[in-house]
């Protein structure tokens, strides 16, 4: 197979309005109810009265500004369309007028190069699914070779954009696994030895509680384990990335996925009694974001079980101050951004993102299991 060989998957995928839209919806009152989708109109809301006119909530993070659009893109809300379509449009502008000639998407820290970089190419292809806009389908495909040619002889990636001999860590690999995924969902060409170097490196990074961790011991599969950040350090953050980078790359019926479904079945029944209206979020954003999808994509009883509680969990914490504009309806995050708008932004953000995924209407809860991936492989 030639180096260049790729994956041609074209997904069809229809266009969207608010009046109308052919998907899967909540399956029942135990998905959505009243009091969640009140919640998550007030996140909206949130989002909306504080975006600010660059379109970017007083962050220079092109991924969490892109986290902004993905909010609203997750409840069918489309660029230029509707009550909300300048509030998604300005976001995704903000985006695409500071991508760089190489393709980059950051222009903050460079050590944020990678992770503001999968996470914005990763909405841009489900804006992309949505819209088949030509201007963002040209950003789309310089981001990507960036990822493809940025990637580590292991498989991994650096923080910066930059081809490193080995990856840093599996928070970087899970970012770029959900941009070549959303890429596609919209009907875009990735390289299958892009994915499956990415594929071998999150598998390294997997460890069994009885300390194996070499592919090639037998002791991997006995007993518990899970993804790790490094080899070594394991938080449910990675757990849920592992599991989403197996689903997106088309590996379903990959033995770890269970064992790390388990611990974050355990991690979710761990969390603490919700107080009232304190604008958290349960675990913290960055990993209920992947803890979120993991479920989602593993489905059935995880899902069923588990997704109630993060659920209520967020509708329990959402802060209400009605008489304050910019506290009323938002989330926080403080471990991973430092407080102030973008804060929120990253807490409100995914909080209504999770609160939306019941809706499926993005292109990457819809399509469900995509068999030519894992074929192709």
């Amino acid at each position: 197979m030639k180096h260049r060989c790729v994956i041609s998957l074209l997904i069809a995928v229809l266009m969207f309005s608010q009046a109308s839209v052919s998907v899967v919806r909540a399956q029942g009152d135990w998905e959505v109810t009243p009091s969640s989708e009140l919640a998550l109109k007030r996140g909206l809301e949130w989002l909306h009265r504080n975006q600010g006119p660059q379109g970017n909530w007083e962050s220079n993070d092109l991924g969490l500004v892109s986290l902004g659009a993905l909010a609203f893109l997750a409840d069918g809300h489309l660029p230029g369309r509707g009550k909300y379509g300048d509030t998604v449009q300005r976001a995704l502008d903000y985006v695409m007028k500071n991508a760089k000639p190489s393709g980059l998407l950051n222009i903050a820290d460079p050590q944020r190069d990678m992770y503001n970089h999968g996470l914005a190419t990763f909405v841009l292809g489900q804006a992309h699914g949505m819209t088949h806009d030509q201007r963002i389908s040209k950003v789309l495909e310089q981001a990507l070779r960036l990822i493809a040619n940025t990637q580590a002889k292991d498989g991994g990636w650096d923080y910066r954009a930059a081809r490193q001999g080995y990856g840093h860590d599996l928070s970087l690999v899970v970012m770029q696994a959900k941009a070549l995924r959303s890429a596609v969902d919209s009907g875009l060409e990735v390289r299958s030895d892009v994915i499956q170097l990415a594929i071998q490196s999150v598998r390294e990074k997997y460890r069994a509680a009885n300390g194996a961790r070499n592919l090639d011991d037998p002791r991997l599969k006995e007993g518990p384990g899970q993804f790790t950040y490094d080899g070594h350090n394991g938080t449910p953050a990675m757990a849920a990335a592992g599991v989403v980078c197996m689903q997106e790359f088309g590996q379903y019926d990959d033995w770890r996925i269970n064992k790390n479904v388990d611990h974050l079945t355990s991690e979710i029944k761990k969390l603490r009694k919700p107080n009232q209206g304190d604008g958290t979020v349960a675990f913290d954003a960055y990993t209920l974001y992947y803890v979120g999808q993991a479920m989602y994509q593993v489905g059935g009883k995880s899902w069923e079980e588990n997704y109630p509680i993060l659920r209520d969990h967020l509708v329990t914490t959402q802060t209400r101050k009605p008489n304050e504009q910019a506290e009323d309806g938002a989330w926080r995050d403080t471990r991973y951004v430092t407080g102030g708008r973008p804060g929120h932004l990253f807490g409100t953000s995914v909080a209504c993102f999770v609160l939306a995924i019941p809706n499926r209407y993005l292109p990457i809860l819809q399509e469900g299991k995509i068999e030519a991936l894992k074929k192709g492989l």
